[in-house]
Parts: structure tokens; C-alpha cells; sequence
């Protein structure tokens, strides 16, 4: 967590001042008055002259910005790096708080209970021997992993006495039968495990979760295309871990096995990890985070990954690219032999094509072969550290055919064994497995496989409130001040670890206004801003008619849903009317300052890609809309007619997720925040798979935010909030929970502000109604807490 201390925090307020200042520096030749509000442009603004949908714009402007941050990202790593090259031992060392981050990042963080040996899974009627050959006899095995989670696979015993031990891990597309050549799936691809057994080498195969969606869901709610992988990544993602580290630790226990075998049999084996394509890069991640791996190869997949967004997102890694690509994640197995195989893997187009008694919603995302010359570019940034330790030598690049010849190539198999110390030689020729009749059935494995990692994840769900609230130990309750300056350091991790925080805007906001609406009780403005370069803040500003040139008044920030514009917060008619019921303009008549902002929650895939892009550089969608909205407010409060303190936000749907991220965040901007149809026990929300209810059935794959479970609920969120008013407006029949659910959470709300004796700066509405603004006491929230009462022409 952060700590950044108190002078800090004030030197960060007063820089904001100063921006303000220069804000209204623009103002200085101009008065915004009643006359003002009938012309063509808000005094002291230019122009607004974009003739393309202000959401468009900023929907494809964020996506440029974050392309570009990517493409800059390899030369901004070293920044995290202090790489000591003087010897191998003061290397390793070096580069350890790096091995850190990457096992946090890939969620590798649970305590292994890999037990003592691998189990045969044997019956009365199967003595479970899969095969046999001449040179090796293939067992079905099983180990121990994590509390609930075991890995299965294959165990590839040679004849002889071992001359090296591997984890062999095939695609997610392939069995380890077929890796070990004794079912057919291969294609023209070398079953690895089979090829290594020849030589002498004890081969472990696990299973890997598929990309097959037969278990994707839950006989409770429905069952989704999602890819098993995706399914598992979803919710896991939302509490600190991933699909990879799972099967990463699966790989690190069966080491742990490995290595006691070396110790009861007083040898010292080398032990190694191989794989293709999903196994490819686990073997890559597992060699990384775990230097007891002697010698790795990856086949088919090592290249840039600044264009990892439009690979699946069971690959999207909270804050890879702020330090990893995969040449820096090579350097963490340096010194130690590594073989890079150029090959074809299985391409993948997309998750599974959506069939009968199927929910849709998985997330778009291939993977392709990529060129050699691509290859060689990662592979000369990763080469680098192997020259510059003296060890050039143990770094090889394999392209089979041209690049695109079938993996397991003989070099391949070849450098990667000479690296483990052992001699190839040619398996004897026509050596053909005898395979068993009786076989572990693979789908229920893979069954087996996937219900272990959700059932251990839905454990980390019903016990991340636990987790939470000793995180959150630390906060002093003990009076409103010590909370104030103890939140502190919680609102920093938030935004920096949770949401991701951007830079500070340095470029001019360059105002551009233009009126857009006459009503008799207000008269409304279209308003862009700029924040970044490409990176807009838009909106309407409605202006009451009959406002004084000296007069303060307050303002609402009205905030859209999900594919909303600022548009249906103001009409009268239409669908959105039903939900937003002209709240904006409502608000307006009665008397107060109103800005309805457009949000970048708009377009569809158009905007979730912007997630995608985002994540890989700790970014997420909202730490765009903090900076929006920061610029937009620093703008709103330099206006004549704005009394700054006096800014409260309401916000329904999507725009109630803002209302317990952004306030919350900016707490020297708003003076408090009204979430409308949402507030809820979202992690719950995020990751359950047994409550209909569940983001884990919908479209909304981007609604994951790393590790929240651990970090902050909503309640945590609205807790940051005080002393300002927080306030909850709940319809009972709100399809995004239940009832229950947004009592249970705010309960912890009510608390928290009691306690402070607070009690009367936060309530909750329950209405007999739908997801929509209901606009009673809400309505009277906010003339109470931003001090408008008894306004006169209010109804």
C-alpha cells in the first residue's frame, strides 16, 4: 500500500489550485452572465466545432493514447530493473524483487501443499499403466497443488534409470495423450513427451485447462461460451488470481515432487520445463518465477507482446507491460539454458462459436503464428542479458522450417536436451506404445480440472470480506480526523494498484462550448476539453435561465450507464426516459448548476478493447474517467456562477460504478456522490458463479478489477468518501442484485459513518420500482447536503 505522507497529499492540492488558477485566467476578459447564456459559445471558450459524435471521438481518441503508451513501453521498463551483471549470484539477487512482482502479477501467490509423491490413479480393475513400450512405461497420475486443487496428467517413466527430469506441457488444445503420442490430435506437431522419454528423461505432463466451454458455467444460472479458461480467469481475476498462476503452480509442485525423488534417490537430476503454444507460456512464466527450473523450452510462443489486447484475455496480465515483455521475462531465467523454438502452434480465432442452451458473452481475442522475423527482434532484446553475463552461449534460437514448420523439431529436442546435460540419441525405430484399454477419460479430467480451480476460487470469494477488513485494519476510526488522514494511504493503493492511476494532464484544456438546447428553464452547452493528447472530457452544461451574474450556485454531475450519452439524462421522451427519467433536467429547473458528462462506457467491444489496452500498463477504463472528470470539474469551479464547494455527483447504472470510484478519489472535488442502481456486493457481483446476478453470464467482460476482493468492496470505496454525504438510491425490483445484497453492503456504510458520528451524512433510498432514478430523496439529498433548500420555483 502506499504511504505517500500528508505534505504530499497537500502539495498535490495545491498544484491543483494553481491549474485552476490558470483556468480562469481565460476568463479574465469576459463575464458570464444571463446574456452570456443565450450565445452561440460560453464566454471565454472557443468554438466547438468537431461534427462527429462526441462519444465516437472519445472512445477511438482513448484507444489511440493507449496503443501509443504501449508502443513506448519496452524502452520504459528498464525503470524497474536494477540488474547487477557482475556475477550470476549478484544477478540473481538483482533481479529478484522483479521474480516478486511477476508471481504477484500472475496470482502464483497461494501456499503449495504438493504432498510427498505422485499418486498413481489406479482401480481394482485398472493398475493405472496407460502405456508401455520398449523404453517407457506411461502412467496416470495425480498430485497435490493447493489446498482443494490437484493436477493431473501423465507420468512417462523410462526403462532405465532417469537421466533428467521435465514438466512436458502441451497446448490447451491437446491432450497429454496426444503429447505423448498415444492419441492422435497432433497434426504434424512431435509429441514431445514421447520424444524426451526416448532419451532417458522422466516426463511429467499435467493437463491444462482447455479453451473447450463444456464446463463454463453452473447448473444453478446457465452455461456460457466462455473458453474454460476465460471462465476461470474471470472470477480470479477479480481476487488476485489468474488461470497462469494456478497452472504455474501446478508446474512448481510437481518440481517440488521432482526434487524429492532426486533426494530419496541421492541424485542430482536436472530438471527442466518444456512447452508449446499455452504450454509454451507457462513453461516461460514457471522457468521466470522459479529458478529451481534448471533449463526450459518454449515453443511457439515468444514474441513482442505490446499487441497481447487482442490475444485472449485468460492471457491479460494486470501491469505486464509496465515491466515484462517477454525478453524481460527471459531474464529471469538467465543464466540458465533456454531453447526458443520458432514453430506453428494451434491458431485460435476466437472462443468456441455459440450453440444451443448457451449464454454469448465470451470476449473476443486470437492467437496466430508469428513470423520469424518477429521472433528474432524479441529474441535479440533477450540475448542481450545472456552477452552480458558472459553467457551467450546457453541462449538458442530453433526455427523449425521457416518458422512455421511443426513444433518439437529435432534441434529443438536436441539443444533443449544438451542444455539439461543429457546426450540425444534416436529412439529406437518402430517402438510403438502399447496402449491400455482401460484410459482416464480426458473430458472428465478436464472436468475434474476446471470445478478444482473454481471451487478454490469461490473459497477465496466467501472469505475475501476477512481479507479485506484486516487490510483495511490500519484506518483509525477513532474520530473523523484520524479517519481522514488515515484513509489517505488506502485512497492512494486504490487508485494506483486498483484502478490505475495516469499521469497529471499537462496539455492546455482548450475549452470549446456550443449551445445545443434552449428550454424556458435552462439553456444547455455541449462542452469538450482536452486532457491528454487524443483524450477528450465532454459533456452538456445546462444553465438555469434565470441565474444572476453574482450569484453562486450548486452543481449536479449527471452521470449515463453503460452505453449512454449525456443526452438521456435531459430528454423527456423516449427509452431512456424510462430509466434516467430527465434527472439532468429536473435538477436544472430546480435551480442548480447541471453537467451531464459523456463517460467512455460506449461502443460496445470499441470501448472494452480500451480495458484491454489499458490493463497491460496497470491502467483501467476509470483511470481515464478520474482524469475526466478531474479536468472537467477543475473547469466547472472556476466558472462565475459555480460555487466550487458546492459540486455533488449522481450517477445510475454505469454511472453509479463512477459514483463509488471517482468521488471517492477526487475527494478535494466533490462534495459528495449519490450512487443510483448500482451499489451492491460487487466482488460478489464480479466472480460468483453460482448467482444469476453474476457478471460471469453477461457480455461485461471487462467488469474485472484486479484483485478488488482484496483490496476494496463498495463499502470500502463509499468508506473513502467521508466525512462528505454518501448516498444510495435502490429500486426493489433492480435486476443488478437483490436486495439483500445492497443492504448487506451498505450496512458496513451506515456503520462506518455512525461510528464517526456521521450517521446523518449518508442514507439509503429503497423504492418500489425498476433500475432507474427514482428522484425523491435523492432530490432532497442534495438540496440538503449542497445547502439549495426551498428552492422557489421547485415543485
Amino acid at each position: 500500500m502506499s504511504t505517500h505522507p500528508t505534505p504530499l497529499r497537500n502539495f498535490a492540492r495545491l498544484r491543483r489550485v494553481l491549474r485552476c488558477f490558470l483556468f480562469s485566467l481565460v476568463y479574465a476578459h469576459g463575464s458570464w452572465c444571463q446574456s452570456q447564456t443565450l450565445s452561440a459559445t460560453l464566454a471565454g471558450t472557443a468554438p466547438l466545432t468537431i461534427d462527429k459524435p462526441l462519444d465516437e471521438v472519445m472512445v477511438a481518441g482513448i484507444s489511440r493514447y493507449a496503443l501509443r503508451a504501449i508502443a513506448d513501453s519496452p524502452p520504459q521498463r528498464e525503470a524497474r530493473w536494477s540488474r547487477d551483471y557482475r556475477s550470476a549470484e549478484d544477478y540473481a539477487e538483482s533481479v529478484q524483487p522483479n521474480r516478486a512482482r511477476l508471481r504477484t502479477i500472475i496470482g502464483a501467490v497461494d501456499q503449495r501443499d504438493s504432498g510427498d509423491e505422485f499418486e498413481l490413479i489406479a482401480t481394482l480393475e485398472n493398475d493405472g499403466i496407460v502405456a508401455r513400450s520398449n523404453e517407457a512405461v506411461v502412467y496416470a497420475v495425480r498430485w497435490q497443488v493447493l489446498p482443494g486443487i490437484t493436477a493431473e496428467g501423465l507420468l512417462l517413466q523410462p526403462r532405465e534409470p532417469p537421466v533428467a527430469r521435465v514438466v512436458a506441457l502441451p497446448d490447451a488444445d491437446w491432450t497429454p495423450e496426444m503429447f505423448a503420442g498415444i492419441a492422435e490430435g497432433l497434426g504434424n506437431h512431435h509429441p514431445i513427451a514421447r520424444q524426451l522419454a526416448a532419451n532417458g528423461v522422466q516426463v511429467i505432463v499435467p493437463t491444462l485447462i482447455s479453451r473447450a466451454d463444456d464446463y463454463s458455467g453452473s447448473e444453478l444460472v446457465a452455461y456460457t461460451n466462455q473458453p474454460h479458461r476465460e471462465f476461470v480467469y474471470r472470477q480470479a481475476f477479480e481476487l488476485g488470481r489468474h488461470v497462469i498462476g494456478y497452472e504455474v503452480q501446478k508446474i512448481e509442485a510437481a518440481v517440488d515432487l521432482l526434487e524429492k525423488m532426486n533426494r530419496r534417490e541421492d541424485v542430482d537430476l536436472p530438471i527442466g520445463v518444456a512447452g508449446v503454444g499455452e504450454g509454451g507460456l507457462l513453461a516461460l512464466y514457471a522457468a521466470a518465477v522459479d529458478p529451481r527450473i534448471d533449463t526450459a523450452m518454449i515453443s511457439g510462443y515468444f514474441q513482442p507482446r505490446e499487441r497481447v489486447w487482442e490475444e485472449p484475455i485468460y492471457r491479460n496480465v494486470w501491469s505486464l507491460l509496465t515491466e515484462f515483455g517477454d525478453a524481460e521475462i527471459v531474464s529471469l531465467i538467465v543464466p540458465r539454458p533456454l531453447v526458443i523454438e520458432a514453430c506453428a502452434v494451434p491458431e485460435v480465432q476466437g472462443p468456441p462459436a455459440l450453440r444451443d442452451g448457451r449464454r454469448g458473452g465470451a470476449a473476443p481475442g486470437r492467437i496466430y503464428n508469428s513470423s520469424l522475423y518477429v521472433v528474432k527482434s524479441e529474441y535479440q532484446r533477450a540475448k542481450k542479458h545472456y552477452d552480458q553475463l558472459g553467457v551467450g552461449d546457453r541462449i538458442t534460437l530453433i526455427a523449425s522450417g521457416d518458422g512455421a514448420g511443426p513444433s518439437g523439431s529435432e534441434p529443438a529436442i536436441s539443444a533443449f536436451l544438451s542444455g539439461l546435460g543429457v546426450n540425444p540419441r534416436q529412439p529406437a525405430a518402430n517402438d510403438a506404445f502399447e496402449i491400455s484399454a482401460r484410459q482416464i477419460d480426458p473430458e472428465q479430467r478436464q472436468r475434474r480440472q476446471v470445478a478444482e480451480l473454481v471451487d478454490f476460487t469461490q473459497r477465496l470469494l466467501s472469505r475475501s470480506a476477512k481479507v479485506r477488513d484486516e487490510f483495511w485494519a490500519k484506518a483509525d476510526r477513532s474520530s473523523v480526523a484520524a479517519w481522514v488522514q488515515s484513509a489517505e494511504p488506502y485512497r492512494d493503493h486504490v487508485w494506483e494498484e486498483m484502478i490505475g492511476k495516469l499521469p497529471t494532464p499537462s496539455i492546455p484544456p482548450n475549452v470549446r462550448t456550443r449551445r445545443a438546447l434552449d428550454d424556458p428553464a435552462f439553456t444547455g452547452y455541449e462542452v469538450v476539453i482536452d486532457v491528454y493528447p487524443d483524450v477528450i472530457a465532454a459533456g452538456i452544461l445546462l444553465l438555469p435561465t434565470d441565474l444572476k451574474a453574482d450569484e453562486k450556485r450548486p452543481v449536479v454531475v449527471c452521470q449515463h450507464g453503460l452505453e449512454g450519452v449525456p443526452m438521456d439524462t435531459i430528454t423527456t421522451t423516449g427509452e431512456a426516459y424510462k430509466y434516467y427519467k430527465s434527472f439532468s433536467a429536473e435538477l436544472a429547473k430546480r435551480g442548480f448548476i447541471v453537467y451531464a458528462p459523456q463517460n467512455p462506457y460506449r461502443g460496445e467491444d470499441r470501448f472494452r478493447v480500451i480495458q484491454r489496452q489499458s490493463n497491460p500498463l496497470k491502467r483501467s477504463l476509470f483511470s481515464y474517467i478520474i482524469r475526466q472528470h478531474e479536468r472537467t470539474l477543475e473547469w466547472l469551479r472556476i466558472l462565475p456562477n459555480v460555487d466550487p464547494e458546492r459540486i455533488g455527483f449522481y450517477g445510475l447504472s454505469y454511472g453509479g460504478k463512477t459514483a463509488v470510484r471517482v468521488p471517492p478519489i477526487l475527494s478535494d472535488l466533490y462534495a459528495l456522490s449519490i450512487c443510483s442502481a448500482d451499489f451492491n456486493e460487487w466482488v460478489r457481483k464480479n466472480a460468483s458463479v453460482d448467482d444469476s446476478y453474476s457478471y460471469m453470464y453477461t457480455g461485461e467482460y471487462e467488469m474485472p478489477e484486479w484483485n478488488m476482493g482484496h483490496v476494496a468492496n463498495y463499502a470500502e470505496l463509499a468508506s473513502l468518501m467521508t466525512p462528505r454525504p454518501f448516498m444510495v438510491e435502490r429500486g426493489h425490483d433492480d435486476g443488478v442484485a437483490p436486495d439483500e445484497w445492497v443492504a448487506w453492503e451498505y450496512a458496513k456504510v451506515r456503520r462506518h459513518y455512525n461510528k464517526l458520528g456521521l450517521g446523518d451524512q449518508t442514507e439509503i433510498e429503497f423504492f418500489d420500482g425498476p433500475h432507474s432514478i427514482h428522484g425523491v430523496n435523492t432530490f432532497r439529498f442534495l438540496e440538503k447536503h449542497l445547502d439549495w433548500p426551498l428552492y422557489p420555483n421547485r415543485e
